[in-house]
Order: C-alpha cells, then sequence, then structure tokens
C-alpha cells in the first residue's frame, strides 16, 4: 500500500499541489503538515506515518526536501524505513529504495538538502551581523514577565525541562534565564 506525506514550512504555504501529485501517484492516505523541515521535532504527522507503515508498504513524497533537510534525520528515516521493509518513493526525482540506485540517489540528494540548509543558515547569520553592526538589528526584548515565571518554578524546586514545557518554552532558553542570573550574583 502506497501512503503519502506532504509537508510545507509556513502556515502561509498551500499543501496542495504535493497532495494532488501524491494521489495521482495511487496514495490511498496522505498526511500533511506545515512545519519547518530542518529536524523531526513537532512533525507529528509524519511521526504518525512512520508507526503506521508496514512491510511491503511505500511512503510517496514528492521531493526528498519534503522529509528532511539534514542528513542525519534523512539516513534515520530511510533506516526506519528499510528495517520496516518499507520502500521510500519520490515522485518527482528518480528515488526508489527498493533498488540500489535509489538508494544511492536519496543519499546524494540528502547531501544537498544539509548544503542548502546550512548556506542559508550562513546567509542569515550574515544578514543579522550586519543588521547588528549597523545598529538596525538588537535582538529581541526581554519578557520580563516570562523570565520571573522560570525563577518562581525554580525556585519551587520544578526542574528545566519542565519550566520550558510549562511555560512553552525552549529548555535552552530556560537554561540562559537561569545561568544569566547567576552571572549576575557571581560578578
Amino acid at each position: 500500500m502506497k501512503y503519502g506525506y506532504a509537508r510545507v514550512s509556513s502556515e502561509e504555504q498551500s499543501l496542495d499541489i504535493q497532495i494532488d501529485a501524491l494521489e495521482k501517484a495511487g496514495c490511498e492516505l496522505v498526511r500533511g503538515e506545515k512545519v519547518s523541515g530542518t529536524s523531526r521535532e513537532g512533525r507529528q504527522e509524519l511521526e504518525n506515518l512512520l508507526q503506521f507503515l508496514r512491510k511491503g508498504d511505500a511512503l510517496v513524497i514528492t521531493r526528498i526536501d519534503r522529509l528532511a533537510r539534514s542528513l542525519g534525520d534523512l539516513s534515520d528515516i530511510v533506516q526506519e524505513l528499510e528495517a520496516k521493509g518499507v520502500s521510500l518513493i519520490a515522485t518527482e526525482q528518480p528515488i526508489d529504495t527498493s533498488s540500489a540506485m535509489g538508494r544511492m540517489f536519496v543519499s546524494l540528494l540528502g547531501v544537498f538538502a544539509q548544503f542548502e540548509t546550512e548556506l542559508r543558515r550562513e546567509r542569515q547569520l550574515e544578514g543579522i551581523a550586519k543588521a547588528k553592526k549597523e545598529g538596525v538589528y538588537k535582538g529581541r526584548k526581554a519578557d520580563w514577565d516570562r523570565i520571573e515565571q522560570v525563577f518562581n518554578l525554580k525556585r519551587q524546586g520544578v526542574a528545566n525541562t519542565e519550566i520550558g514545557k510549562r511555560l512553552g518554552i525552549s529548555r535552552s532558553y530556560v537554561w540562559k534565564v537561569l545561568r544569566h542570573q547567576e552571572d549576575m550574583i557571581f560578578q
């Protein structure tokens, strides 16, 4: 059985073209989501499909960058599929991991997808550095209410990961807030 996966990076983008292509490719079920492909985090529809797929099934995508933007994620997904006996097919690229040529091609495209992501990140950092130098970009303003909530929860003995979950912020931001407090105390 063929199952389709469609993904776009933002809410403003449409999944319609991908869904149409996947249905034309014979997918009986198509799942889609609007979330960044730079990591697997937060991609619930992809995780649901990966849990659902069984031996002999095929996961169909339009292009490899709809599935993963990093070589590590792509490799992990392909290994999961292979371990289950599931093939990966891309409608717009010569990828079908049921063949040696398809497996080789998916690896090559993964390298290029990661390279593209890294180039985009470098350009973004260069733009931010330039804007900071020109005094245009100063970063995000501190959210003092949120910072106080972090401190209050920490005083209550709540772990950093749990603080992040409760407040809807990343664990690294919690660490940054708490580390900044320590720096201020010990100066």
